[in-house]
């Protein structure tokens, strides 16, 4: 369904997935308009070494709609990715939140009505499920607003579905669970820890190590976001991007130590825990529709996806890039 004659939108292409998925979809043949948040710097975030010549690099932000409609005019394909998601900033900077994950979506959703785009694909994330009440979470879950970048989350969906029931806006609503890879910012888990082992800590400093988790490696990650910007038919729905299973933190840390022959322990940093009602204890995700409605399975398992990731934050040009010592949140 995507148009390779028109560009590709992709918002919030300078972090982590989007720099993944602006790359994905280069490797694919289609010309993309990749959106990096402006900054006086002139930094591209994740794209500043990305050169290709059906590539495209604006700066801007979301929150400005007169931007927003002239950032989308001419392209096909929507794919909305621009957020503010880390957690623990969100219960600092609420409001934040709200201008970035509800206004910036409803100005995006305004301006690819607006511009006639043929679909967009709204991001969503796991974390509106909550704690699981059900395994594995299927899309009808209820929503369960557990922080206040969930509550943002479950906000910007509603605008999106809104604009598909109001306006018969080709809406598509992407739901991945937990992504991890190279480019990870270090307020999540998997790159704190890689991070500070391969800084030559041996005492690693960790927050709840009890909750579970779907871990999806970022590759597969961009592939379902492609699938669903191309399977007919499929407006209007929410749709997960998930293995369909979970592993506890603990466990996760402990293979990724083996992975890199450390002998470690770890501590729990009281800086790195949520607030008792605010930790989501479990998550994993439901499959069943994204791999009913469109032909996506997940390609790498947690321990391939973890070894990848591990020797990408090993080289030092890659490690340098982070404080380890600093906790991120």
């Amino acid at each position: 369904m995507i148009d390779k004659n028109k560009p590709v939108l992709v918002t919030g292409a300078d972090g982590f997935i989007g720099s993944h998925l602006t790359e994905t979809l280069l490797s694919q043949g289609y010309k993309v308009r990749a959106l990096a948040q402006y900054n006086s710097f002139n930094n591209w975030g994740w794209l500043d070494d990305v050169r290709h010549p059906d590539l495209e690099i604006v700066s801007g932000d979301v929150r400005d709609g007169d931007f927003c409609r002239e950032l989308t005019r001419g392209c096909g394909t929507v794919l909305h990715l621009a957020a503010l998601i880390a957690i623990p900033y969100s219960y600092v900077a609420p409001d934040s939140y709200v201008d970035t994950n509800i206004r910036g979506t409803l100005n995006m959703c305004q301006a690819a009505r607006a511009e006639g785009v043929d679909r967009i694909v709204v991001t969503s994330t796991s974390e509106v499920y909550g704690t699981a009440l059900q395994v594995p979470i299927p899309e009808t879950h209820p929503r369960q607003p557990q922080s206040p970048y969930s509550a943002t989350k479950i906000g910007a969906d509603a605008i999106a579905a809104s604009f598909y029931n109001a306006f018969d806006l080709p809406v598509v609503i992407a739901r991945p669970f937990n992504a991890y890879g190279p480019r990870q910012s270090a307020r999540a888990i998997i790159p704190t820890i890689i991070g500070q082992i391969a800084a030559g800590e041996r005492s690693i400093k960790v927050g709840d190590l009890s909750p579970t988790r779907d871990f999806n490696y970022v590759t597969d990650i961009c592939r379902g976001f492609i699938a669903l910007a191309s399977a007919e038919g499929i407006e209007g729905r929410d749709i997960n991007i998930a293995t369909g299973t979970e592993v506890s933190m603990e466990q996760t840390l402990r293979t990724i130590a083996k992975l890199m022959d450390a002998d470690v322990e770890w501590v729990v940093d009281p800086a790195r825990l949520r607030p008792s009602k605010s930790e989501v204890r479990r998550l994993c995700g439901d499959n069943t529709l994204i791999t009913t409605l469109t032909d996506w399975r997940p390609s790498h398992s947690l321990e391939q996806g973890l070894r990848k990731t591990i020797d990408w934050f090993v080289r030092p040009e890659n490690l340098a890039k982070y404080k380890t010592d600093i906790y991120n949140r």
